[in-house]
């Protein structure tokens, strides 16, 4: 349900129906109540005791500051890895990044390599925060933009570069570039979606 409201397939106003909700995932009530309630918590949807369950959304602004932050975090977590990780695991990230552009499974791969390095930075305080400003990123991302994932090829490799160098600023700065541009992106798309949904409807020509 995240993911469809983060990539705008659920509109704000839009009405969530548990009934239909409990069919399609194949749950009961209870565990969908509490995702729910996790959304809310989150400021996706709201919940009214007479109106039922109602979808908040994101602006496509909203996307933009969401990956913002997550730039922060993400590149700090960059910049303290390249002081404190081992030669090898700063090989297990190569292999990982290897991985994200030969698995079947591109969201989980990249995943993984960037935990790896938030991992790296080896700050529990840090990871804590991280793990709450990744919720912001949609598990269909690449299937939305494809282009993006050559894009990350080139930036993961010059990311391990300045790493290698043991060049901590470098790492922050390409890090935040790569989260910031990915951010960007979404916002786009939010924003030529919300143009289609709004639309006016041309209307039918008069008959002569």
């Amino acid at each position: 349900m995240r993911d469809r409201i983060l990539t705008g397939r659920l509109q704000p106003g839009d009405r969530l129906d548990l009934d239909r909700l409990t069919a399609e995932f194949g749950i009961s009530r209870t565990p969908l109540r509490e995702a729910m309630l996790e959304l809310s918590y989150e400021g996706l949807v709201a919940i009214t005791p007479r109106s039922g369950i109602a979808v908040v959304g994101i602006t496509p602004q909203d996307a933009v500051d969401n990956f913002a932050i997550l730039a922060t975090l993400a590149g700090k977590a960059a910049e303290m890895a390249t002081d404190r990780v081992t030669p090898a695991e700063l090989s297990d990230l190569r292999d990982l990044a290897v991985a994200v552009h030969s698995s079947d499974d591109v969201v989980a791969a990249n995943r993984r390599f960037h935990r790896a390095i938030n991992h790296g930075a080896r700050s529990p305080r840090l990871l804590t925060y991280l793990r709450q400003a990744e919720r912001v990123v949609p598990n269909s991302y690449f299937a939305l933009f494809p282009e993006q994932e050559q894009r990350s090829r080139r930036e993961h490799a010059a990311l391990l570069d300045a790493m290698a160098r043991r060049d901590g600023v470098a790492a922050r700065a390409i890090m935040e570039a790569h989260v910031l541009t990915a951010g960007e992106a979404l916002g786009d798309w939010l924003a030529d979606l919300t143009k289609r949904h709004h639309r006016p409807a041309v209307p039918a020509p008069h008959e002569a």
